[in-house]
């Protein structure tokens, strides 16, 4: 018997190698965006954040619009609802809102173009919020 020489995997076996370890890093995705979610969800239920039903109904009196987006975020160690609103003339207004108490962090304003004149645009943090 002759002994055999073993060659080196070719560019087939490493690209077959490569993709298997992409979609195993693509297959741990959803593992991370539930933990996210699940934390955000424990958060509430610990009464460390108010339900987002809550937060809606007091935006609905105090900043009157359609709500396009909702996310949920941690920020500095607290968490801070991020709204953002079409108002009426076309204003799109984003809200960050402390998550735990409801309190207005930051309001953005921009206006779409065409809106009408005397619209304006604002980039204002409230009192006591950090720029």
């Amino acid at each position: 018997m002759s002994p055999r020489c073993r060659r080196p995997p070719g560019p087939s076996v490493l690209a077959g190698l490569a993709l298997l370890a992409g979609l195993a890093a693509v297959a741990s995705l959803p593992a991370r965006a539930d933990s996210e979610q699940d934390r955000a969800r424990a958060a509430v239920q610990a009464g460390a954040v108010l339900p987002l039903r809550t937060v809606l109904e007091r935006l609905e009196r105090e900043h009157p619009g359609q709500v396009l987006e909702v996310e949920l975020e941690r920020e500095d160690g607290r968490w801070v609802y991020e709204i953002k609103l079409l108002q009426a003339g076309g204003r799109l207004v984003k809200l960050e809102l402390d998550a735990a108490t409801g309190e207005l962090l930051r309001r953005r304003e921009r206006t779409r173009p065409g809106a009408p004149a005397g619209a304006t645009a604002a980039d204002r943090p409230t009192a006591g919020a950090a720029p």
